[in-house]
């Protein structure tokens, strides 16, 4: 008995270690550290961003840009019994709300603020205009090769995510509550974001630019939100879908800018497997449109 209980003990010792281990890793990567790189895969010393870097910005605006997709899907989740759409409402809410909580994580790892009140949305993206400021190449909307996340770095599986990350509770409004939990918040509640309030419109990524009234290009206003909340049944089931993937599209172009741009490597990883997954699900949904008698919106 003696010699059994020594074993689990010396097994547990050894799960703690991998832990401990793999706690490191983690922390190494998301400070752009390797033991030969400089922070952006390329070799040298750690790095860590700055408030102003295409790491910081894209972690910050997409944050932001989550929580409403998080909203939007808990709304509709209530307004419809259909189970293919509540089973990707479902999908959407948690890995977003998990992904979300990731990239609240690593702003507090490099000890930079959630909310950056005097930077503009999307301003880190004019990085990219100048020269050597990218890690790759092409235009915005560009498709940025694989990502590593083995099928679910976006959304995969619909209806199959098990994660509840931070921020899985909805908000009523377009920007998310402050910090990186899930506590409700309503109106205008600060957010995880560049800027704290709505209309901005001067942005154009990879041909999607923001409505009047929407903080960012993709997302939905709060007049959208409340028509969405006020629906019922195959009405309700086509504005998600059609909001969702104007949604989609304004995500998969800042992602796509942060596979070129952002130096860490793991959030290049992260924004790579979000513009395949999102993209992968807007095939999804315009084919579920079609099935109602629907499109997707011009």
């Amino acid at each position: 008995m003696i010699r059994l209980n020594r074993t689990y003990a010396l097994l547990l010792g050894a799960v703690l270690l991998a832990l401990l281990f793999a706690a490191g890793a983690t922390v190494a990567t998301a400070t752009g550290g390797s033991s030969d790189g400089d922070g952006d895969g390329h070799g040298g010393g750690a790095h860590t961003p700055t408030t102003t870097s295409a790491d910081a910005g894209f972690a910050r605006d997409m944050s932001v840009h989550h929580q409403q997709a998080v909203e939007m899907s808990f709304i509709v989740r209530d307004r419809t019994k259909d189970e293919a759409v509540r089973n990707l409402a479902y999908d959407i809410a948690n890995t977003q709300a998990n992904q979300r909580g990731m990239m609240l994580g690593w702003l507090d790892l490099w000890g930079l603020p959630k909310v950056a009140a005097d930077q503009e949305p999307m301003a880190w993206m004019a990085a990219g205009s100048g020269a050597g400021a990218g890690t790759g190449t092409g235009g915005p909307g560009q498709g940025q090769g694989t990502g590593g996340h083995g099928g679910h770095a976006g959304h995969g599986g619909h209806g199959a995510a098990t994660a509840t990350g931070a921020g899985a509770a909805p908000a009523t409004g377009a920007t998310p509550a402050t910090g990186s939990g899930s506590a409700a918040g309503s109106g205008s509640a600060a957010g995880s974001g560049s800027a704290a309030g709505s209309g901005h419109t001067g942005h154009d990524m990879g041909g999607v630019t923001a409505k009047p009234g929407a903080l960012m290009p993709g997302m939905a206003t709060k007049e959208e939100l409340a028509q969405l909340a006020a629906t019922e049944g195959r009405d309700a089931e086509v504005l998600f879908l059609q909001l969702m993937t104007d949604h989609h599209k304004g995500g998969v172009a800042m992602a796509e800018a942060c596979a070129r741009l952002c130096k860490t490597p793991v959030e290049r990883d992260l924004a790579r497997g979000m513009a395949e997954a999102q993209q992968s699900e807007i095939t999804l949904m315009t084919t579920m449109l079609t099935q109602r008698g629907a499109t997707p919106r011009p």
